[in-house]
């Protein structure tokens, strides 16, 4: 199982906690855990079923103590997990649940219960939700498509820092989707995405540059955002090929001396910046 290309498997730290393999006697730690779990502790609950979902990429529940390997163990357990934090307003629960819902892990897929998990996470402020309800919206998925209400969601979770609604937002500015259209607008999202490094917005940002449009023309910017895209992307080589075949058109359009900070200056964003592991 996996959810927008995360790992097939996932290693979690909880503090003082080792369980090595499946099938291994739980330790006490996770007695104590799952103890709690059973007696209604929300946030117990919550770390229960992320120890059941190899999905689960929370921070909050990872990088604390010693390494803890889990198997898994079953999407099923991890919904039930999570259905008893999120009917008591934990708000990564209902989330994650939303997202079960959407997939199908361990649930029927139902595009109405994710919109209303998300929502209830959303409505707490959690930024991936008003992602994903965002996206649900901009689709029509679970909900009718509404442009407006895509931005709306999009926006809280873009003041939050999560560089995928920045990216989304720019592009509804940018094509007067929702909103009206706003080319500065559009820049400011687009630039806040592309440095964290979304090779998307880095993509776009690179071509607002190069053609003058929301921003300055600087070839020598659009250049390096242009590098950076290119660099970073994986997955389809068709999209790589594009990325950089406009990189290289801008790369014409300079003198030597840009082109050499141009490319100085790729090299040090890159540098500063390592790829997420």
């Amino acid at each position: 199982m996996t959810q927008n290309g995360r790992f097939v498997a996932v290693i979690v730290a909880l503090t003082a906690l080792v369980l090595r393999v499946s099938g291994q006697a739980q330790t006490p730690e996770i007695d104590a855990l799952q103890g709690l779990a059973e007696q209604g502790d929300a946030n117990a609950q919550y770390e229960f079923g992320c120890m059941h979902d190899v999905g689960c990429l929370d921070e909050t529940v990872l990088s604390n103590g010693q390494e803890l390997e889990i198997d898994a163990m079953g999407d099923a357990e991890a919904a039930r997990w999570y259905r008893l934090a999120a009917e008591q307003g934990h708000p990564s629960a209902q989330s994650r649940l939303g997202d079960f819902y959407q997939n199908g892990y361990g649930v029927p897929r139902d595009n109405v219960e994710a919109v209303r998990w998300y929502r209830a996470a959303a409505e707490q402020g959690g930024a991936v939700a008003q992602f994903d309800l965002g996206a649900r919206y901009a689709i029509g998925r679970g909900v009718p498509l509404d442009d407006g209400e895509a931005a709306f969601w999009y926006q809280l979770a873009a003041e939050q820092g999560y560089a995928g609604a920045q990216y989304n937002l720019g592009v509804l500015f940018d094509i007067g989707r929702g909103v009206q259209q706003d080319d500065v607008e559009a820049v400011h999202w687009y630039r806040l995405a592309a440095e964290q490094g979304h090779v998307d917005a880095q993509w776009n940002l690179g071509l607002m540059y190069e053609g003058g449009v929301g921003t300055a023309q600087d070839y020598v910017v659009a250049y390096v955002w242009l590098t950076l895209s290119a660099l970073r992307r994986t997955g389809t080589e068709s999209i790589r090929e594009l990325a950089t075949h406009d990189r290289d058109r801008v790369a014409g359009k300079m003198s030597p001396d840009q082109f050499a900070e141009a490319q100085r200056l790729a090299r040090e964003w890159d540098a500063a910046h390592p790829p997420d592991q």
